[in-house]
């Protein structure tokens, strides 16, 4: 029985040994092209990398890709595409469709990751759009100002160094707001229940 059991705990860790040069594998690709897939994937922190919008604009931004995801996957695909631009009075071809979307589609799957839709705004930003496309169709109807952001108007690397550093620090001015106005609610919530408590023992017999 002992045999039995340090054989098994020995094929175990063989196993794990093997899973585990795998897995090392898989680090290493996550550190080189892997790193360029993770936004697109699940650990994507749109605020860290789209520093050059505001927390409001970015969140403008993910209503309205929540608004089109009409399969709630995290996707805008050809056909929510398609419905998106003609509610924005601007219908596009099916051509025109898949290339508004090859444009910005990293991955190759075919269609729009919240990234991706990001990455849209960003390109309209610093005006990389042509004037007649479909995407710049898009930014441009979809009512949420980017012209005036990113590093367009920077005329060279230091402005562009002062832009950015700018943009972090108007960041964090607005999450110290968003922390503040979470704290004076929960302040006001607690008085309000102070009051209710005070009021109740002024009943009590």
């Amino acid at each position: 029985m002992a045999a039995d059991e340090l054989a098994s705990r020995l094929n175990r860790r063989l196993r794990l040994g093997t899973g585990g040069d795998a897995g090392g594998d898989s680090d290493s690709d996550q550190h080189s092209d892997g790193e360029r897939r993770q936004p697109c994937m699940r650990v994507f922190k749109p605020y860290t990398e789209f520093k050059e919008f505001t927390r409001k604009q970015i969140k403008d931004m993910e209503c309205m890709f929540k608004q089109y995801d009409a399969g709630k996957d995290g996707f805008i695909d050809l056909m929510e595409l398609k419905r998106m631009m003609e509610k924005l009075g601007a219908p596009q071809t099916h051509l025109g469709l898949k290339e508004m979307i090859k444009e910005v589609d990293e991955d190759f799957d075919g269609k729009l990751s919240f990234r991706e839709f990001l990455l849209i705004f960003r390109k309209a930003a610093a005006g990389e759009l042509e004037e007649d496309s479909g995407l710049h169709a898009l930014a441009r109807l979809s009512e949420i100002d980017v012209s005036t952001e990113g590093v367009k108007g920077a005329k060279n690397f230091f402005e562009a160094k002062v832009q950015a550093i700018n943009h972090g620090s108007r960041f964090e001015q607005e999450i110290k707001a968003e922390q503040e106005e979470k704290k004076r609610q929960a302040e006001e919530k607690e008085q309000r229940k102070a009051a209710f408590k005070e009021l109740q023992s002024a009943f009590k017999p």
